[in-house]
């Protein structure tokens, strides 16, 4: 085994305010417009073995024997009845053709037990199938259509805060959450409507944002509290921000609004019974700005010299001495520093200084919602258990020299006289980028409007311009993306290209999460980013930013591979005392850091199968039972045994979050696999059909394969079951914490066979991942379908398949690169057209 350094990133790719309460959309009216037909075939995906020739006639006496015994018009089943379809031309019927290529492709049809033909020409169907559907779909390839109204959610709306007005502010908070539905992304824009709180809201923290950026004092004092998970054992490094040599505490981004006095109070962790924790020994803490020392504060112990509430001198030594008792639930009430700070974005840490002394009693794992009793917690470490950062008191100086203020302020008045040219030029500037189009007069009549007002109300210059950057922050423009039905109809059929600044939005958004800068938008505006070689340097370029790998791992992979989950109830404290929430943190930092590595190197999508290394820190290592892994610092790691890790299926955060608090569930964890694996998602279950398993005594107790065979053993149920179960199966060699065990729950040996719908058997972890890798076309169809999807902002239709397999057939040649599926994509029909309105 070796370690190393994360690896630096390679080269990867070659009217009034009181106006403002009204927001008015104007739609404009669906005109067509007429397009060249894109027409080019393309070669189908293959999974299995290389299929033989076959003709149309052959599919179909293939589908008279092995399919229509159940899918015919008398017994419908599934609602598909194939002997009364014309097979000779699936394109035709491209909807139902393509749910039978996705339950080919699975491996899914025909079910267990039934007969199947021999695996040439089981495959040779399927190609054929999405041969002829490919054909057809080149003669009149339909792009779809997104709605009109696209809605910045929350992430974009954040982002494009950060890129617009530089400014480092987390806003997501102050905004109404966005719906999604089951298995979707939150940027599709039938989710993403307008309501009454969402303007209400807006408003709010349009105004909120404008004068921070500005730098205008707050009207009142400040507060806000950040708190540290309850469940973080602060022993060690908890952030880069923090220096080495310290342990536990907590590192805090903030914006300071303006030039003046801030307090800062540090709350100090507590237990049960609201009693200080560690305060039987003196430990110390700094607090630090922008890695500054600026204080350092000894707390507990006797410690004579300091203030009684920092340590029990003089205050009785005796448990249950008044005295004692006040100095144990009072001690952090003077933890309050008061200090001069400049406006801008600042790092508050505050944390403990590492101290080699070590509790004297047996350690006890941190009882996650459950009781320590008062001696352990009285000789514990201390803790931080909030920061609270208020201000600014006292005289206060509206910021002067800000990363926001250097970003809209290009120009400033000297004379009165020059207030109005300066006002035109700033306001001109921040509303083509934020609008992502050219400024035409109407909309500086608007602005220029609401500048003079501030101008009146404050006799102010900053205040004016404050006051019509709210305003652009409330305008529909600002708030929506927008896809206009071209001027005149067209002749042919009936789908349209985006415009170059559509485009330009769109492309944005897919790859940062925000805005077009200042490049992209001038190549929008001369009309040349509709062309191949501009708009794929464009893609390069943005690739190569920060801000792709962000949006990449934060946005699209994290609802990909639903690593919110982990933010929900993992594993029991009672079967599992030693979990944590340190250790949550570091499953969810391992994918992070595993995907991005992947994406910055614009590696292989298939290397998220097969990878040898991970990223860990000790926490996580010694989950994993690797030794000679120290500190909290992640790093990659090249994994000793491949039979129990690789890739991303043997990641703990995943594994324990497919599984119940109390036990595994190859339930859970093979509809998880279908779902963002193989991309065939089954349907949920029937209201009426329970879905719990038997804890009746004389059943609670038998193994998990005999537990859930009373619903394999279910008609309604074993269809879903006979594909999820021997998924799931195949990795019962994971415990519910995702750690490798060779016995389950009760003792037994780890029952870790499952079997495919073709008869063959998956054995175990590395069985299972040998079957991935051998569709590994199917795996990068289904990643770039989802990737597809989170891109256009919409879920992908039958229509949209053939274009998905194209760019996956495309990327092979390139070893299945990310760089070469997110071209295809930016390339596809489906990004870079729109089908016009029904009925034009």
């Amino acid at each position: 085994m070796g370690s190393s350094e994360p690896r630096q990133p390679l080269p990867r790719w070659r009217s009034k305010r009181g106006h403002a309460s009204v927001l008015v959309l104007i739609l404009s009216t669906a005109i067509v417009l007429a397009v060249s037909s894109v027409a080019s075939t393309t070669r189908s995906v293959r999974s299995g073995p290389a299929p033989v020739a076959i003709s149309s006639p052959e599919v179909e006496e293939v589908l008279q024997e092995y399919c229509v015994v159940c899918h015919n018009e008398r017994t419908n089943t599934a609602g598909l009845a194939l002997d009364t379809m014309e097979v000779a031309n699936p394109g035709l019927r491209p909807a139902v053709w393509e749910k039978v290529v996705k339950k080919l492709r699975t491996g899914t049809m025909p079910p267990g037990g039934m007969p199947r033909p021999d695996a040439e020409t089981y495959w040779a169907v399927a190609e054929w199938l999405e041969g002829e559907l490919d054909r057809s779909w080149a003669e009149n390839p339909n792009p779809g259509r997104i709605n009109a109204v696209h809605r910045l959610n929350r992430t974009e709306y954040n982002n494009v805060i950060r890129d617009l007005l530089s400014l480092e502010l987390d806003v997501r908070a102050l905004l109404p959450g966005d719906e999604t539905a089951d298995g979707s992304f939150d940027n599709f824009a039938a989710g993403l409507s307008i309501t009454t709180a969402h303007l209400e809201r807006y408003m709010s923290v349009a105004r909120t944002v404008t004068r921070m950026a500005i730098g205008l004092p707050p009207t009142s004092p400040v507060v806000e509290t950040f708190e540290v998970p309850l469940h973080i054992v602060q022993t060690d490094l908890r952030s880069t921000d923090l220096p080495l040599g310290s342990r536990g505490g907590i590192a805090v981004d903030y914006n300071f609004p303006a030039d003046g006095e801030y307090e800062i109070r540090i709350r100090l962790r507590r237990q049960y019974q609201d009693y200080i924790m560690g305060m039987g020994w003196p430990q110390q803490f700094d607090v630090r700005l922008d890695g500054e020392l600026v204080e350092r504060i000894t707390v507990g112990g006797d410690a004579p010299g300091l203030p009684a509430t920092r340590s029990f001198a003089g205050a009785g030594n005796n448990f249950g001495d008044p005295e004692w008792e006040e100095f144990m639930h009072t001690a952090d009430d003077s933890l309050v520093i008061r200090l001069d700070v400049e406006a801008g974005p600042r790092v508050v840490g505050v944390t403990f200084v590492h101290d080699l002394f070590e509790p004297e009693f047996v350690p006890q794992p941190l009882q996650r919602g459950r009781v320590l009793t008062n001696d352990e917690q009285y000789m514990e470490h201390a803790g931080i258990h909030s920061v609270e950062i208020a201000g600014p008191y006292g005289t206060v100086a509206p910021a002067e020299d800000t990363p926001s203020r250097q970003a809209i302020f290009t120009c400033y008045p000297e004379q009165a006289s020059e207030r109005e040219a300066c006002a035109s030029e700033i306001l001109g500037r921040m509303a083509r980028k934020a609008f992502r189009r050219p400024i035409e007069q109407a909309d500086m009549d608007v602005l220029l409007a609401f500048y003079r007002e501030g101008i009146e109300e404050n006799e102010s210059f900053d205040a004016g311009i404050q006051l019509a950057l709210e305003r652009i922050l409330v305008d529909p423009e600002f708030l929506l993306r927008v896809y206009r039905e071209p001027d005149e109809p067209p002749a042919g059929p009936d789908v349209y290209p985006l415009s170059d600044l559509e485009l330009a939005s769109r492309l944005s958004f897919f790859l940062w999460s925000s805005l077009p800068d200042e490049e992209l938008l001038q190549v929008a505006e001369r009309g040349e980013l509709a062309e191949s070689d501009e708009l794929g340097k464009q893609v390069l370029r943005m690739l190569e930013d920060p801000r792709a790998t962000s949006a990449f791992v934060n946005d699209f992979t994290a609802q990909w591979l639903n690593l919110r989950l982990l933010d929900e109830e993992l594993a029991d404290p009672d079967l599992y005392p030693d979990f944590d929430d340190n250790l949550i943190e570091a499953f969810r930092r391992e994918t992070e850091l595993f995907v991005a590595s992947t994406f910055q190197e614009d590696g292989s999508v298939v290397e998220l199968l097969t990878a040898d290394y991970t990223f860990m820190n000790e926490r996580l290592a010694r989950h994993y039972g690797i030794p000679d892994i120290y500190g909290s610092r992640f790093r990659r790691v090249d994994l000793p045994n491949l039979e129990q890790r690789g890739g991303i299926l043997g990641h703990a955060g995943l594994l324990a979050a497919t599984a119940y608090p109390d036990r595994t569930s190859p339930v859970l964890r093979g509809k998880w696999l279908l779902d963002n694996i193989l991309g065939a998602p089954v349907a949920p279950p029937p209201p009426n059909v329970d879905t719990s398993l038997d804890e009746e005594p004389s059943v609670a107790g038998l193994p998990i394969r005999e537990r859930l065979a009373q619903h394999r053993d279910d008609p309604i149920c074993s269809s879903c079951h006979s594909i999820m179960d021997p998924l799931g199966f195949a990795l019962e060699s994971f415990d519910a914490t995702g750690r490798w065990r060779d016995t389950d729950e009760r003792g037994r040996p780890v029952d870790n066979v499952g079997t495919w719908m073709d008869g063959s058997e998956i054995v175990g972890f590395t069985g299972l991942r040998e079957m991935l890798v051998d569709r590994r076309e199917q795996f990068v169809q289904n990643v770039t379908a989802k990737l597809m999807a989170y891109a256009l902002g919409r879920p992908l239709e039958y229509y949209d398949q053939p274009s998905v397999r194209r760019i996956v057939t495309e990327a092979e040649g390139d070893d299945y690169r990310w760089s070469s599926i997110i071209m295809g994509i930016v390339e596809s029909p489906a990004f870079r057209m729109r089908a016009a309105a029904e009925g034009d």
